[in-house]
């Protein structure tokens, strides 16, 4: 038996901790979500569905991306135990610059149809976090309106190598005059991959007013709001486009392009050349012998070739054969701050992120893309101290074993 009383007023105003409360309810929804996961299902339910499969689907039958998230799935830590971990260092170099964490923001196309604030916002984020972010070909703001955006930021610029090589030219030396520090070169778009839930959405760009449209309307009334009411989307290298993605890139881009035309884009580009979709050691290694300063092993986020080779599994091997040649970094499937150390666990220089950031976009504007580098952070640094690392050099492969 137990002796029961009234609790007094004492004992119970502790307990009483209210927080304060946030007025934006947008904030409010991004405060609850703990993972990129949960940025994903704000996503979805935020975004029309031929908009957010854009952005969430992959080539064909979506095997190549769930290789990769299964693979960052099943592989296995190794903590060290009883080492100071009560202070954290996620800073690394790349490209020989500070970069106060070991990823980047990756070049995505037509951004601003995620969020009306699009490439600004997540290069604004990028440069809070002194983290560097690359503009796609395919993006929907002008390479001077986003130098504009972020003056302080690192920006890389993404070139699909087209038929038409002068507008390549021109789009380097714009990149150029904007204060871009580095070009990625991005090769495995000889053409377009077969993205299934594209076709059956009838996703184009912009999005045309059909009856499957107009109904959509009433269920993401503030997404439609956004993009009719702001700036007509400005692309990066187009001045416009009203038919499908695959049409565009099998109308625009060059599937003839050969290492040989490595030496054209150097002709137009000094700086520093990253080669994006590297997918086998042989490759890895040309590149290597070629003189770029950086490769990413990268099959697109699985949206070109299905069945492609999982590039977290290359790792080893291709930083094995390059050697200091050239550096490292990896992308597709990366969903966690653990993924990340993973992979420079690995061997890799840096990973870099895509859809992450886009979920959060997509989720609430530029404080969603804010709330995804705050996860993915603080993820880092939990994972680091719980494997027994305080530094980002001090990662290495005997703390990963994959499957």
């Amino acid at each position: 038996m137990y002796e029961r009383q009234l609790p007094k007023w004492s004992e119970i105003k502790p307990l009483l901790r209210a927080k304060p409360f946030e007025l934006s309810t947008a904030r409010r929804r991004l405060a609850r979500a703990l993972t990129i996961d949960d940025l994903r299902t704000v996503a979805r339910r935020r975004t029309p569905r031929a908009v957010f499969d854009y952005t969430d689907g992959a080539a064909e039958g979506e095997i190549s991306l769930r290789r990769a998230r299964r693979l960052f799935q099943t592989l296995e830590f190794y903590p060290s135990v009883l080492h100071d971990v009560s202070s954290v260092d996620t800073s690394t170099s790349l490209l020989g610059r500070a970069s106060a964490l070991p990823f980047s923001f990756a070049p995505t196309g037509f951004t601003r149809l995620m969020h009306h604030q699009g490439e600004c916002a997540v290069a604004r984020v990028a440069e809070r976090f002194s983290i560097p972010y690359a503009l796609s070909t395919l993006g929907t703001t002008s390479i001077e309106d986003l130098a504009a955006a972020a003056p302080s930021a690192r920006k890389w610029f993404q070139l699909y190598v087209w038929k038409d090589r002068a507008a390549g030219e021109e789009l380097m030396s714009r990149a150029k005059a904007a204060g871009f520090e580095a070009l990625i070169l991005t090769v495995d778009v000889p053409v377009a991959g077969m993205r299934l839930r594209d076709v059956r959405n009838g996703f184009s760009i912009p999005p045309t007013l059909t009856l499957r449209t107009v109904a959509d309307i009433g269920t993401h009334p503030a997404w439609w709001l956004n993009l009719l009411t702001t700036k007509p989307l400005v692309f990066a290298s187009l001045t416009s486009w009203n038919r499908t993605i695959a049409e565009l890139i099998d109308e625009l881009f060059d599937p003839t392009m050969t290492m040989a035309d490595l030496e054209w884009v150097r002709s137009s580009w000094d700086g520093p050349l990253i080669i994006k979709g590297i997918q086998t050691v042989d490759d890895a290694r040309r590149m290597a012998e070629a003189g770029v300063q950086a490769i990413v092993l990268s099959n697109h986020g699985g949206r070109q070739l299905d069945r492609a080779p999982v590039p977290l599994r290359l790792v080893p091997e291709v930083v094995d054969a390059v050697g200091a040649r050239t550096e490292v970094w990896v992308d597709t499937g990366i969903m966690s701050g653990a993924d990340i150390v993973a992979a420079v666990a690995l061997g890799a220089k840096a990973a870099l992120v895509g859809r992450a950031y886009l979920y959060g976009l997509m989720a609430g504007g530029e404080p969603g893309v804010e709330r995804a580098a705050e996860i993915l952070v603080r993820q880092i640094r939990r994972t680091m101290q719980l494997l027994g690392v305080s530094r980002v050099t001090e990662l290495r492969p005997h703390h990963v074993k994959l499957p």
